[in-house]
């Protein structure tokens, strides 16, 4: 592949819905141009884009991959990204990098669910886009009524620039209005408009030019004068109305049979910006936004969008230069680690392959192999010139399972692995939970944790088990009380005694207060801090559901000692138990996590939601409603919202998101209370049993 420079660049980011056709557009832009020989298939696994063994495995896309197509001297870097909602992180690096966005749409289902959170994304990032009206040969395909289904989505007005020249089994190619040309099949080559659409053509054309002369004052009044523009005229204005997001252009294909393919990859060269269409923005050492040509000229700064690790080659790192050049065998400094990387062969990624390459320059994007210290999200720099390029935000990730070793020896790399598949995936997290003891792992639903499960399995040779997490609930108390308890141990020679009286009450605000309230020398002030010890050992494990104590005030009072056998392990020993029985008089609770939740569902689900939710413990707090979509922010416990992922996508066709977070800790009812001790019990005892 020879080296192209930014003016030749063309990054497109292909976003959808599901099974719309991206990676099968992709293998049909290799075919057509002669990078492959044959077109790939998803259900043989022989597709470019989709090589991994788990997307070939589940017939879906679950990474972004980079394919670039030469064309007309032009190179673009089509990223194909998933279109499964679990996989949404892929889809979000994809368009930090890519400079436009082609949005596929079935034909038959027109938009759908994962086609509205692609484009809501395409809106964050400020990008402009295609769309493109896929699977034309398909039974009930229906151009109009995929087109005005996305014209209720956009708030910018879809622009057909291309009409269908049949429809289902009669879809024979594409009507080109920017050329006035037919293109049958794969449209390598052109030919008249049957007479049958050229009425159609013609009244379509109009809107194009009008459209055009929109986007440029001088065009504008060319066109109130003559009423006519020049094709070329007519690209200008497509493309400055495009770039500056007013319009945005309608293009039909059939990606599988290898219909319309010439055509849109005329319209993506033609139409689409190169990454020098806007400056980039990065931030200086002190904090000031810099402005960056994307030029070879400029500082260098590239952005590291994605890395992987491969059993083979190491990890490898994708980046997208934004600002210079990169070339191989070279030092860069990556600002975001504070270190220096040496960059071994650069190479062009294509698919699972990768092309060497010298220099990779402004606007495009390349692979490094075995970088130590780098992982997404770093930004590589000069060091003499600083620089830092904003990270996009990710969704937080809400659906959580409980990790465990299937063996021993997979238990001491649990911790390192996690780590390496979260600096690959940032919609991934862990944490310990020292509440429940648990490893949680954390991502975007069941299909994402499947995933990352059985990478750690294929890539770190680590066995995992994954089980629903328990709720971190907490022991306290609701009123005072106090005890005693005398440690007494002779067993020859040297015994141990210890007498403890303590008090406890609740502690209005913090976790655990303690203090001595012994007066007269009953016991030492020395062995005040063993017998703080055993208290807090107690409050660790827990006492009536071995969950951990908190919000409590612990005093000690009385006690007694001996001059021989007194000892502090005895001490300790002693107000673990008078803990035990004071804190069972003192009428214990339990507490439960209670979340703050916002739900936005499309307005015809709000009283589905409404109605789950009052199964759910739920306290509404409000509802809202704007443009279709409904928010319900409620108060809900942690317990009842461990599978809502799943759940709220069930409810409303995947259309429902939902955002959580802790709010404040409430007294668990009763019933339940009871329910979790004797599930603790049970627990206990087949623990024993084993």
């Amino acid at each position: 592949m020879k080296e192209y420079t930014t003016d030749s660049i063309r990054n497109v980011a292909l976003i959808s819905h599901l099974s719309a056709g991206k990676t099968m557009l992709a293998e049909a832009f290799l075919h057509f141009t002669g990078a492959t020989t044959r077109l790939g298939k998803i259900e043989d696994g022989t597709t470019a884009g989709d090589y991994d063994e788990e997307e070939i495995r589940r017939g879906i896309s679950i990474y972004t991959t980079v394919i670039p197509v030469e064309y007309k001297d032009t190179k673009i870097n089509l990223l194909d990204t998933p279109g499964y909602n679990d996989f949404v992180g892929e889809v979000i690096s994809a368009l930090r990098v890519a400079d436009s966005a082609m949005v596929l749409v079935d034909a038959v289902a027109g938009r759908e669910v994962g086609t509205e959170l692609a484009w809501s994304f395409a809106d964050q990032f400020n990008l402009p886009r295609m769309v493109v009206i896929n699977k034309m040969n398909r039974e009930n395909a229906n151009f109009q009524k995929a087109l005005a289904s996305m014209q209720e989505l956009s708030e910018v007005r879809l622009l057909p620039v291309q009409i269908p020249w049949g429809e289902k089994a009669d879809f024979k190619g594409v009507i080109d209005l920017l050329t006035m040309k037919a293109y049958k099949g794969n449209g390598q080559t052109a030919e008249e408009i049957p007479a049958d659409l050229k009425a159609a053509a013609e009244e379509a054309l109009q809107s194009v030019v009008e459209a055009a002369a929109e986007g440029e004052d001088a065009l504008m009044e060319k066109y109130f004068e003559s009423m006519a523009l020049e094709p070329e005229e007519v690209l200008r204005g497509l493309r400055k109305g495009i770039l500056a997001g007013t319009v945005i252009p309608v293009f039909v294909c059939a990606s599988s049979a290898e219909i319309g393919i010439g055509p849109l990859l005329d319209a993506i060269t033609s139409l689409c910006p190169a990454p020098n269409g806007k400056p980039a923005v990065a931030q200086q050492k002190n904090g000031e936004e810099e402005q960056l040509t994307v030029s070879d000229s400029g500082p260098l700064a590239a952005y590291v969008w994605k890395t992987t690790a491969d059993p083979f080659v190491g990890k490898q790192t994708f980046f997208r230069v934004y600002s210079g050049s990169m070339a191989a065998d070279s030092r860069v400094w990556n600002q975001s680690k504070g270190v220096e990387e040496r960059m071994g062969s650069l190479s062009i990624p294509r698919g699972k392959e990768v092309i060497a390459v010298k220099n990779v320059h402004a606007g495009d994007i390349g692979v490094v192999a075995k970088l130590s210290e780098t992982t997404t999200g770093d930004t590589f720099c000069d060091k003499g010139h600083p620089l830092t390029l904003p990270v996009p935000e990710y969704p937080k990730s809400l659906f959580q399972v409980a990790i465990s070793p299937k063996t021993q020896a997979d238990s001491t790399k649990i911790s390192p692995t996690l780590t390496r598949l979260c600096e690959e995936d940032m919609t991934l997290s862990w944490h310990n939970e020292p509440a429940t003891n648990q490893t949680l792992l954390q991502g975007m639903g069941d299909q994402h944790i499947e995933v990352a499960i059985r990478r750690a399995e294929a890539k770190f040779q680590v066995n995992l088990i994954t089980n629903i997490p328990k709720v971190p609930y907490q022991e306290t108390i609701t009123k005072k009380a106090e005890n005693m308890y005398r440690h007494k141990k002779q067993t020859g020679g040297a015994g141990q005694f210890g007498e403890v009286w303590l008090r406890v009450e609740p502690l209005a605000e913090g976790d655990f207060e303690f203090s001595n309230d012994v007066f007269g020398g009953a016991v030492s002030s020395s062995y005040m801090p063993a017998i703080e010890k055993g208290v807090r050992n107690v409050m660790k494990e827990g006492i009536l559901a071995g969950y951990p104590v908190s919000g409590i005030k612990v005093a000690v009072y009385d006690g007694k000692e001996h001059p021989v056998d007194s000892k502090p392990v005895a001490f300790e020993i002693a107000a673990r138990e008078a803990f035990k029985l004071a804190f069972h008089d003192a009428a214990p609770v339990l507490r439960e996590p209670i979340m703050l939740v916002k739900i936005m569902v499309p307005e015809a689900n709000m009283g589905d939601v409404l109605g789950d939710m009052n199964t759910r413990r739920a306290r509404v707090q409000g509802m809202d409603t704007d443009k279709g979509r409904s928010t319900v922010t409620a108060q809900v416990p942690l317990a009842e919202m461990l599978r809502y992922t799943t759940q709220l996508r069930s409810i409303t066709g995947g259309r429902g998101i939902f955002s959580m977070d802790y709010d404040h800790h409430e007294v668990v009812p009763a019933h339940i209370t009871a329910e979790i001790v004797a599930a603790r019990q049970k627990e206990q005892e087949a623990k024993r049993e084993d």
